[in-house]
């Protein structure tokens, strides 16, 4: 199982905005913080996002990406409204993707570094 992931950036401010805003509607919430970087997880529960200041930090190539279970279709789309409105950028809008399975409802975005992150749920985990 794994623990947590932890990514690097080069704007701390921009990236606590952005992740404090897209995490909210999955339900997590900033557990940590410190002047080097910012700990997020479900209330009460340990940290499974570590965000970490780096000047020379970049995001993976091609192929990798974020993906965050999220409770039903709307806090998808409420990821997504949040990505766009804090500095992301969008990589899918929020929808069905059945060429997945037939009830895997996604949206993809990228943060303002390039992190490609997503938000899923599928109406089987109800």
């Amino acid at each position: 199982m794994l623990g947590h992931v932890s990514v690097g950036v080069r704007d701390l401010a921009a990236a606590t905005r952005f992740y404090d805003a897209v995490l909210a509607p999955i339900g997590w919430v900033r557990l940590w913080t410190d002047p080097k970087g910012l700990g997020y997880g479900p209330p009460g529960g340990g940290e499974k996002l570590n965000v970490f200041a780096h000047a020379d930090a970049r995001p993976p190539g091609p192929g990798f990406h974020l993906c965050f279970n999220a409770r039903s279709d709307a806090d998808v789309a409420a990821f997504h409204a949040a990505a766009l409105t804090n500095g992301g950028t969008d990589n899918g809008a929020p929808g069905l993707r059945p060429q997945y399975d037939p009830d895997y409802y996604a949206a993809f975005v990228a943060d303002s570094e390039g992190w490609k992150l997503e938000a899923l749920h599928k109406a089987s985990w109800d």
